[in-house]
């Protein structure tokens, strides 16, 4: 098994790509640590994945009380081996229908947290430990209505080369996966029934030359490679899961005449 005895600790690890890649790190011997805000959804997290796993109830704009989570976590398993920066939420912030406060809310969440939930857990890391980064391909496509989300992910971009140097010397590897269009329930507010989510996953996948959405699970498998020893002299880099729509759009299923 790939990470056994190793401590992983996910934010978010309550639902979407942060439950499968706690399930896929449990699976390959880690104990894990799963973040989320939501009560119910964290217990059912834990219900599904079993033993190996922390639940702890805590929000990542918190900075203290990640902290005292991180601290916790740390006196239960042990220092971290792993930690996938992970939490992260959708919004809309189209020119001229956008508060100050729902701009805020998305920079504070998918940006400054990400920092900060680094910064917490830095005490407790082992030297040679693996930091992962959730991006999106949203930093490179320019989707129109999406300037706050797309800047966090291009600013989270960044910030994986700048911690990948800053940490270096302690042997500390910083990564990023940048997922695609990937079937979670993010999409849930978009697609209200079972036809409408049909035709989401055709217009999303259509724009990639492989022609779908990526699965929770395949984003998993991408943080698996850089939480590993596979990765061991991998830093400072980002694994793009989105079936070629950023570096082959001339080849996306939409513009195929069959």
């Amino acid at each position: 098994m790939r990470l056994q005895n190793k401590v992983a600790v996910i934010t978010g690890g309550n639902s979407g790509i942060g439950l499968a890649t706690a399930q896929l790190f449990l699976n390959e011997g880690a104990k894990v640590v799963i973040t989320g805000r939501n009560a119910k959804t964290l217990a059912a997290a834990a219900e599904q994945l079993g033993k190996g796993v922390l639940t702890l109830q805590v929000d990542v704009n918190d900075v203290a009380a990640m902290e005292e989570a991180f601290a916790k976590a740390a006196a239960e398993f042990g220092k971290f081996d792993i930690v996938f920066a992970n939490a992260g939420i959708p919004g809309e912030t189209a020119l001229g229908k956008t508060t100050l406060e729902q701009f805020e809310a998305v920079v504070r969440t998918n940006f400054t947290s990400v920092f900060f939930t680094v910064q917490a857990a830095l005490p407790h890391l082992n030297d040679n430990a693996s930091v992962i980064l959730n991006g999106s391909v949203h930093a490179v496509l320019g989707i129109p209505g999406y300037s706050a989300y797309a800047g966090t992910k291009g600013a989270v971009r960044s910030m994986t080369r700048n911690l990948a140097s800053e940490l270096a010397p302690r042997g500390i590897r910083v990564n990023q996966v940048t997922p695609g269009g990937t079937r979670t329930p993010i999409w849930n507010t978009r697609a209200l029934t079972p036809d409408a989510a049909s035709a989401l996953e055709a217009q999303i996948g259509g724009m990639s030359p492989l022609g779908r959405m990526s699965e929770a699970d395949e984003i998993a498998k991408a943080a698996l490679y850089l939480a590993s020893d596979d990765s061991l002299n991998v830093t400072a880099i980002e694994i793009t899961v989105d079936g070629g729509a950023t570096n082959a759009p001339s080849g996306a299923k939409i513009f195929r005449a069959v």
